[in-house]
C-alpha cells in the first residue's frame, strides 16, 4: 500500500535549509561560549599570586601560581570571552528570526511541547543520554525527507525517551554540575506543569495531558534497579523494556525538527531501518494492545516508503 507523502514547497524547503544552518552555527557558538563561562582572576594567597578560575555557579579552582603559563592562560581566556559572548548573542537573535520565518512558512509541525522538551535536554547537556523512540520519531524522518506523512501515523499524546543506562554516571555528574538537580527539573524548563505520576513513576504529565515516559534497558551487571533518575525523590523511575539494550546500542539518526511554533531542537532517534524492524515486530507481538498494533503496522509501512523514496539517499556508502 502506497501512502500519500506531501512534499514541502520551494519556500518551505529553503527555510528548512536555513534553519539547519542557523542551528549548526548557534550550537557551535554555544559550545565556544561554554568554554569561557565564569571568570578568571588573580588572587593573593600568602606570599604568592595565583590564577583562579570561577565557574558560573561560583565554584573556584586554582590554576596555579602566576608564571608564563598562567599569564598566557589568562590572556587567552580574556581574548576569547567577549567575542564568544557577542557571537552567541548575535546567533540567538538570528535563531529567533528563523523561528518566526519557520512559523510564517509552516516549515514544522512537531508539537511545541516535544520540541521544548528536547531543547531543554540539550541546554542541560544531557541530550546524548536519551533517544526518542516511538511515534514521534516519524517527525525526524519526514523532516529529513522534506515531506509530510499522513496525520494518522503521527497522532499521539506521549513522548517515549529511552535512557542509556550505560551512561548513568556521566548523566549524574552533568546533573550536579549543571545545577538542574533532576530530570523532572530539566523538563519543567519546557513546561513547569510537568509532574511525575505517583501511580506510574516512569511517567510525567503536564496540565494539557501530554505525557513523557522514561524507559531503559533491562537491568544487567551493576545497573541499579529500580532506577531513580536523580537524588530527587520526586524524579522519574525509569521502567525496563525488553529491547532497551539493543535499541541503545543500535544506530542513531539525528535530525533537526521544527515545531508548529517555529521553535527548533535536535532529535536523536532510531535509524529508520531499525525503526521499521521494531514496529514490524511489535505489530506481531502476542499480547500487544489491539489499539496500538494497527498504528505499528502503519508506521512501519510509512517509514519504509520514506526510506525507499527519500532517506536511502542520505546513507553514506561503506568505505
Amino acid at each position: 500500500m502506497v501512502h500519500q507523502l506531501l512534499e514541502l514547497d520551494e519556500s518551505q524547503l529553503r527555510e528548512l535549509v536555513n534553519a539547519q544552518s542557523t542551528w549548526r552555527a548557534f550550537n557551535a557558538a554555544r559550545r565556544e561560549a561554554s568554554q569561557v563561562k565564569g571568570s578568571m582572576t588573580w588572587k593573593q594567597v600568602g606570599g604568592g599570586t595565583y590564577l583562579i578560575r570561577a565557574s558560573a555557579s561560583g565554584a573556584q579552582k586554582s590554576l596555579g601560581p602566576k608564571d608564563e603559563r598562567t599569564v598566557q592562560m589568562f590572556e587567552n581566556f580574556q581574548a576569547r570571552k567577549k567575542p564568544a559572548q557577542m557571537r552567541l548573542a548575535a546567533l540567538k537573535k538570528r535563531l529567533e528570526e528563523q523561528r518566526k520565518l519557520n512559523r510564517v512558512y509552516r516549515v514544522g509541525r512537531v508539537p511545541t511541547i516535544v520540541v521544548r522538551a528536547l531543547a531543554a535536554l540539550d541546554a542541560a547537556g544531557v541530550a546524548d543520554n536519551f533517544m526518542v523512540i516511538g511515534t514521534h520519531s516519524v517527525y525526524a524522518y519526514e523532516t529529513a525527507a522534506g515531506v509530510r506523512v499522513e496525520p494518522g501515523a503521527l497522532a499521539t499524546m506521549d513522548l517515549d525517551l529511552l535512557f542509556d543506562a550505560r551512561q548513568r554516571l556521566a548523566f549524574a555528574t552533568t546533573l550536579q554540575k549543571g545545577g538542574a538537580g533532576s530530570l523532572i527539573g530539566i523538563l519543567r524548563k519546557a513546561d513547569p506543569t510537568f509532574k511525575v505520576m505517583r501511580n506510574q513513576l516512569q511517567t510525567a504529565v503536564n496540565d494539557d495531558g501530554f505525557e513523557i515516559d522514561v524507559i531503559r534497558r533491562k537491568a544487567t551487571g551493576d545497573d541499579p534497579h529500580p532506577m531513580l533518575m536523580s537524588e530527587d525523590e520526586d524524579d522519574f523511575w525509569a521502567v525496563q523494556i525488553a529491547d532497551g539494550d539493543k535499541i541503545a546500542s543500535g544506530r542513531r539518526f539525528e535530525q533537526l525538527v521544527i515545531g508548529v511554533s517555529g521553535e527548533m531542537a535536535m532529535m536523536r532517534t532510531l535509524h529508520p531501518l531499525d525503526f521499521i524492524r521494531l514496529k514490524q515486530r511489535l505489530s506481531k507481538l502476542k499480547g500487544r494492545d489491539p489499539q496500538k498494533a494497527p498504528k505499528d503496522r502503519l508506521q512501519a509501512k510509512v517509514v519504509q516508503q520514506l526510506w525507499d523514496e527519500y532517506l536511502h539517499r542520505l546513507e553514506r556508502p561503506q568505505s
